[in-house]
């Protein structure tokens, strides 16, 4: 067979994948069916996230705990980001924080406090830190004046996927001595966006609105497609590009013997040397595989 055959079975092989990708577009007879499956595509389909393989605890002889941030400002990190509109946009495209808070609300996923995932909370309890509401000064004339505030001098603020500034991950690299190699597993994920409280003020804190066990959230996060530039008839899922490290990221902290501190608490006010601290952390996991084939 030659290399002219091998492209050709290649192509057909490939082209059911093709059309499924379209989301039935082409066949579509009203734009309302544009993005529902056929029910003979549906029976064909066993697409499913790739199932994390079985590691045991005494198969990993190093591994090390890292949290890191990504800037959703960086263009490569921008499928992440976008869209943050969806009022002209099709259903099947969303932002990351559109799945994680469709998914929290009707809860297919746990929102959790911290990165230690020690407690949980519900969608009312993150209502403070999602939004505020705050009354006008005429408001409050007509609360003095013993009336019902009008809704028009109610003001209500709401943090949106447009105010997301990046996200913070947790993962753990280790050394699978069975295998002989380093791996990664990613743990937690959190969405990051100033302090709802003082968003409209300079230079407002950020604050992690909640984190998410990153294994129970492969699900919707499969579901969910990311636009892919290079091509949009073949999208790729949250999971692949999270699982796949498509992202740029810089690390914060480390687990360490100081209580987890972070990198800026023993480099304070100095950017610069705070990067390259990152950029030595990594560099001291990246070294541990060829390390431990040094004799």
């Amino acid at each position: 067979m030659n290399w002219k055959n091998v492209l050709i079975v290649g192509a057909v092989v490939l082209l059911p994948a093709s059309i499924m990708a379209q989301a039935n577009i082409l066949n579509a007879k009203k734009p309302q069916d544009v993005g529902v499956r056929t029910d003979a595509q549906k029976e064909v389909d066993n697409d499913a996230p790739l199932a994390y393989g079985y590691v045991d605890d005494r198969d990993i002889l190093w591994s090390k705990t890292l949290w890191e941030t990504i800037d959703l400002d960086e263009r490569v990190n921008f499928p992440l980001y976008y869209p943050t509109d969806t009022i002209d946009i099709g259903s099947d495209r969303r932002s990351l924080y559109h799945v994680l808070m469709k998914n929290i609300k009707n809860g297919k996923l746990d929102a959790y406090a911290d990165s230690y995932f020690t407690e949980k909370r519900n969608f009312g309890d993150l209502t403070a830190a999602l939004s505020k509401t705050d009354t006008l000064d005429f408001g409050y004339e007509q609360m003095n004046a013993g009336e019902a505030v009008s809704e028009e001098f109610i003001a209500r603020r709401d943090i949106t996927a447009a105010e997301i500034e990046e996200y913070r991950i947790k993962g753990i690299w280790y050394f699978d001595k069975r295998q002989g190699e380093l791996k990664y597993r990613l743990l937690g994920i959190a969405p990051v966006a100033p302090d709802v409280n003082f968003i409209d003020q300079e230079n407002p804190d950020k604050v992690e609105l909640f984190w998410v066990w990153y294994p129970d959230a492969r699900e919707v996060l499969h579901e969910a497609k990311v636009f892919n530039q290079r091509n949009s008839a073949q999208p790729i899922s949250f999971d692949m590009l999270l699982n796949a490290r498509r992202f740029n990221a810089v690390i914060y902290k480390e687990d360490n013997v100081h209580g987890d501190r972070e990198v800026k608490d023993y480099i304070a006010d100095n950017a610069l040397f705070q990067l390259l601290e990152a950029k030595r952390i990594k560099e001291v996991i990246r070294d541990r595989e060829q390390d431990m084939w040094a004799y």
